[in-house]
């Protein structure tokens, strides 16, 4: 299949070649605002102008809904939508050109690695996290200021509001738990650096579940998008489009699920395991302050009370290891983890209470 096909099956259709003379200054000034904003990864200004100067760059007409650009790795180019004024293509070209930076690539010219996103011969995993990624990268690099947003009855504050805002909430809440460093590191060099580091904060089962709920987040966002350009162009049949405005809620419903879901087994994966960890009060300390900040990173409806039970749980659990440091308990400090009971041993609990419950009875007749 050739290109322009492919771009066709995407309803990406090319009006126009972005000329040299545009493409470097892109190039230039995208390559000092990526060195300026992130000193800490080395990046050479001058090696990266040359890089990014060997883009292509298009316009063109774009559907409804689809990103404002577009990087296509099978020639090396970005498509940005003709609409966008020209004194704006730069912003636009940030993440399109963290994309490029990021590829790799094998000897055919095959794509198998992006960042966080790793191409199989079956599957992709990772596109949501990775995409997240860059947009944070992108929105710093943009200076995007934070703004309050609210998506399918979803609250939270971010530095995305119109691109990935659910994802970049997530993976943002990630980047706190890890710092930021080695989540842009292992973006930008498409490494295992940021995956290795939240599996030994929590577990490899936890950072596959939530990298798999974040691009099932990214693809039912895709089918909305679909479904809303299928209902502009359905006419005047009735049914239709009441089904498509009928799925499209369902798949609003089941993000929201899926978003609070995996926000929660962040937070209980990371400070559930943390709080094991801790051995002195210095460790009460960061503890404490970690848990109590990550309330800034959250994502509430207004029927959300995971985090504030979970929080007061996980100060009572505190008080304990807290009080044990400061009497020299060390052995009760390590020994204070609330322990899941067997079946079996609830069972006994169960028949004790109903003897010692029915003795009582007794005695009081």
């Amino acid at each position: 299949m050739s290109i322009e096909s492919e771009l066709r099956k995407d309803g990406i259709e090319v009006t126009g070649k972005i000329d040299t003379l545009r493409i470097n200054s892109i190039a230039r000034n995208v390559s000092l605002k990526l060195c300026n904003t992130f000193p800490q990864f080395g990046l050479d200004p001058n090696e990266l102008f040359i890089k990014l100067s060997r883009l292509n760059m298009y316009r063109a007409k774009m559907p409804e809904g689809m990103s404002e650009a577009n990087y296509f790795y099978k020639n090396s180019s970005i498509y940005f939508n003709e609409h966008i004024p020209d004194d704006d293509l730069e912003e636009f070209a940030v993440h399109e050109c963290i994309h490029y930076i990021q590829e790799v690539k094998d000897k055919k010219n095959y794509l198998m690695r992006m960042g966080l996103c790793d191409y199989t011969e079956f599957k992709v995993y990772g596109l949501g996290l990775n995409e997240a990624a860059v947009q944070l990268m992108t929105s710093k690099v943009n200076a995007i200021p934070k703004e309050y947003v609210k998506y399918f009855g979803i609250s939270f504050e971010t530095i995305s509001p119109s691109y990935y805002p659910l994802e970049c909430c997530l993976v943002n809440q990630l980047a706190y738990l890890t710092g930021e460093d080695v989540l842009f590191e292992s973006t930008l060099n498409s490494n295992d650096n940021f995956k290795e580091k939240f599996a030994e904060l929590t577990s490899t089962k936890t950072f596959m579940t939530i990298q798999n709920a974040i691009d099932e987040i990214m693809y039912h966002e895709e089918d909305i998008v679909k479904l809303n350009n299928k209902i502009s162009s359905a006419g005047n049949n009735n049914k239709k489009i009441d089904n498509m405005v009928q799925k499209i809620e369902e798949l609003k419903s089941e993000i929201t699920l899926i978003f609070m879901r995996t926000q929660n087994l962040i937070i209980s994966s990371y400070f559930d395991k943390a709080i094991n960890e801790i051995r002195t009060l210095e460790d009460v300390d960061t503890y404490r302050r970690k848990l109590y900040s990550f309330k800034d990173y959250l994502g509430a409806t207004s029927e959300y009370s995971f985090f504030n039970e979970y929080y007061v749980a996980k100060m009572e659990e505190l008080e304990k290891k807290e009080y044990a440091l400061e009497n020299g308990e060390f052995d009760k400090v390590i020994n204070i983890i609330p322990k899941k009971e067997n079946t079996f041993l609830r069972i006994i609990k169960y028949i004790k209470k109903l003897i010692f419950n029915g003795a009582e009875e007794e005695n009081k007749e």
